[in-house]
């Protein structure tokens, strides 16, 4: 059995990074709107650009997440189509890989 503590120590410092700037751009989403109409555009527009940011960050959360359960269960490393191993290789350069490269 191949040992991921590496990839996992990755995955636990990636998902502490993500879980830190969500929780800014949640606290910087529940600012009050601007008294100012063309200020309140403004900041809609923003508030819009951050959300999209936001839900890109706890889609990877969630896939870090996956990924770090699949370490724990011993399952990490399988191909989720063919079953066969993924290269440590892919796996270094994408840790949350699901699939080898030949399913990819």
């Amino acid at each position: 059995m191949t040992d991921y503590s590496d990839i996992a120590t990755q995955l636990k410092v990636r998902l502490a990074d993500l879980l830190e700037r969500t929780e800014v751009i949640e606290d910087d989403l529940r600012h009050p709107l601007d008294a100012d109409w063309e200020e309140q555009a403004v900041d809609l527009a923003d508030d819009e650009a951050l959300e999209g940011v936001d839900d890109v960050l706890r889609s990877e959360i969630q896939q870090i997440r996956l990924a770090l359960l699949r370490i724990e269960n011993g399952t990490y490393g399988t191909c989720a189509i063919c079953g066969e191993p993924i290269s440590l290789e892919r796996l270094k350069a994408r840790p949350i890989a699901t699939r080898c490269i030949k399913c990819a």
